[in-house]
This record gives C-alpha cells, sequence and structure tokens, in this order.
C-alpha cells in the first residue's frame, strides 16, 4: 500500500471524486433552488424528478458511449465545432480518454443525484421562519445566512459525502473511457487482479480493495452522523 503508485492511485480518486462532489453539490443545489418556486405536484417539478432519477442510474459502459459520440475525437459535437466554428477542442490532446475526461461524465449522474438527495432537505425549510424574519425586519440574505444555511448545512455536508462515495466507487464509466493505464482505484483494482501472479504483487488487489473499503466506511460513517442531524428538520 505504501507503493508510490498505489498512493498515486488513491490521491487521484480522492481529488476526482472530491472534485465532482463539489461541482455535484453547487449545481445541484442552484437546481433544487429554481425547483422550489415550482408547484411540487406540478408536470415540470415531476418531469425534473423523474428525470434525475433517471440520469443518477444512467452511468457505465452507456454513458461512455453517450460522452464519445457526442465529444469523441470524431464525435457530433466535435466535428461541429471544428468543420463549423474552427475549434478543436482536442487541440493540446485526447483530454477525454485521461483523467480530466472523466469529470463531465462523473458529473452527468453526480448532479441528477444531488437533486434526488438535497431537495427534501430544502422543502422542508418552513415558510414561517422567512416570514418572521421579513416581519422581524431581515433581508432575504439575512434569512439564508443566519436560518437557511445552518439549517440546512448537515443535508449539504452530508449530500458532498454522499457524492464523494459514488464517485470514488465508480468503475464502468472510467472503464470504458481511459483505456490506458489505471489512474483511479477501481481499475488499479482490476490490473490487480489481471497479474495476481506477479512476484511480489500476489495480494495487491486484495490489499487495494481493502484500502478502498475503509475510505468508504470512514466516509458513509461521516455521511450517517450528518444525516441523522439533518433528519431531524425534516420532521
Amino acid at each position: 500500500m505504501g507503493d508510490p503508485v498505489v498512493l498515486e492511485t488513491f490521491w487521484n480518486s480522492a481529488w476526482l471524486s472530491a472534485l465532482t462532489a463539489v461541482l455535484g453539490v453547487f449545481f445541484g443545489a442552484l437546481i433544487c433552488y429554481a425547483l422550489i418556486g415550482t408547484k411540487p405536484d406540478g408536470h415540470f417539478r415531476n418531469a425534473i424528478n423523474a428525470v434525475s432519477g433517471v440520469l443518477a442510474q444512467f452511468a457505465g459502459v452507456p454513458l461512455a458511449f453517450a460522452y464519445i459520440a457526442t465529444m469523441g475525437l470524431n464525435g457530433m459535437v466535435t466535428v461541429f465545432l471544428k468543420e463549423s466554428l474552427g475549434i478543436d477542442i482536442y487541440a493540446n490532446g485526447t483530454w477525454l480518454y485521461e483523467m480530466p475526461g472523466l469529470i463531465l461524465p462523473y458529473l452527468a449522474f453526480q448532479i441528477p443525484l444531488m437533486v434526488i438527495v438535497f431537495l427534501p432537505a430544502l422543502e422542508a425549510l418552513k415558510p414561517q421562519w422567512a416570514e418572521a424574519n421579513a416581519t422581524l425586519g431581515g433581508r432575504r440574505s439575512a434569512f439564508w445566512l443566519r436560518i437557511g444555511l445552518p439549517v440546512l448545512a448537515p443535508s449539504l455536508v452530508g449530500s458532498l459525502l454522499l457524492l464523494f462515495a459514488n464517485a470514488f466507487s465508480a468503475y464502468a464509466t472510467a472503464a470504458a473511457l481511459i483505456s490506458q493505464g489505471s489512474q483511479i482505484v477501481p481499475l488499479q483494482i482490476r490490473a490487480a487482479l489481471a497479474s495476481e501472479t506477479v512476484l511480489g504483487h500476489e495480494n495487491l488487489g486484495g490489499a487495494l480493495a481493502l484500502g478502498m473499503i475503509l475510505t468508504m466506511i470512514v466516509v458513509m460513517s461521516l455521511y450517517s452522523v450528518v444525516e441523522r442531524r439533518a433528519s431531524r428538520w425534516r420532521r
């Protein structure tokens, strides 16, 4: 586990998961905030909920194929930008098939997942709190800084941890996009299991899996603690 390659692999998984979790929380929270202004049982809200439920599960090889078909070397968007606008998005390398190329596909299921898990918390904010703030002369910014965000903080932190765990454990999308190397932990485990007979690396796959399990236990334990606190405001 102390091998520099293994440590770099865990670091790659950590920063990729953290970045997509932060971006997923940010954009997902903005979508949830916009949905609060719609009717709870309206067609638009139901449509967004349905689409989010589908996209949150749309991962793996189908998601990778969708990005290759649209933004790959010969994808529709790539060809359109190059032939119509003279913009070559691959002028500096084949980024879609490397670590940076995983960010957009991961966000495709991270943001919908954030919408699903955070919208109930945002709906739990009582209108009476905003009315009381306005009655006492408070501005909208004061409501969010002193009431809204402190109440939503456990849910935001819990959603961040959940999205981190979701990205950290993702495998199929990365396996379909990144054909060379094993830059993240799930791909490193696959490579280790395929070469268990290499001298000195007989149990590398098991060690990597153990490290991944321990990471997930820590993250999900923190999520459980935060979620219990957040659930008090939904009653």
